[in-house]
């Protein structure tokens, strides 16, 4: 699962760069969604603007992500692609998760390839 990030003095923005989040890959997103987040106390953005199709493992696997971070931090989702956005509002879980409409533009971020 490719993933990259980029940080802000306060935010943390992990861009999925792939098109899909399903049962092949949810246990290598959940395990660099740890290694991403283990030692970062920002808030953290997931950005799903590549993403077209996501499964129910690869929901579980954005849920398990959101458990893993705590109360104090929760995982917020931007630039949801129409397919993806129509799960989460079938599902409910855009009644759980922060969503935005897009990323935020990045400006003097450091960025990290995972």
């Amino acid at each position: 699962m490719e993933l990259d990030c980029t940080q802000t003095p306060d935010l943390m923005i992990i861009h999925v760069r792939e098109t899909r989040i399903d049962a092949a890959g949810a246990i290598d997103f959940k395990d660099r969604m740890r290694e991403l987040t283990a030692f970062n106390t920002l808030r953290v953005m997931l950005d799903l603007s590549k993403v077209t199709f996501i499964d129910s493992s690869g929901l579980g696997a954005v849920v398990a992500v959101r458990k893993a971070l705590g109360p104090d931090r929760p995982l917020e989702l931007a630039a949801l692609t129409p397919a993806v956005e129509k799960v989460f509002r079938l599902t409910r879980m855009d009644s759980v998760f922060i969503i935005h409409p897009g990323v935020p533009a990045h400006t003097g971020g450091q960025r990290d390839a995972i």
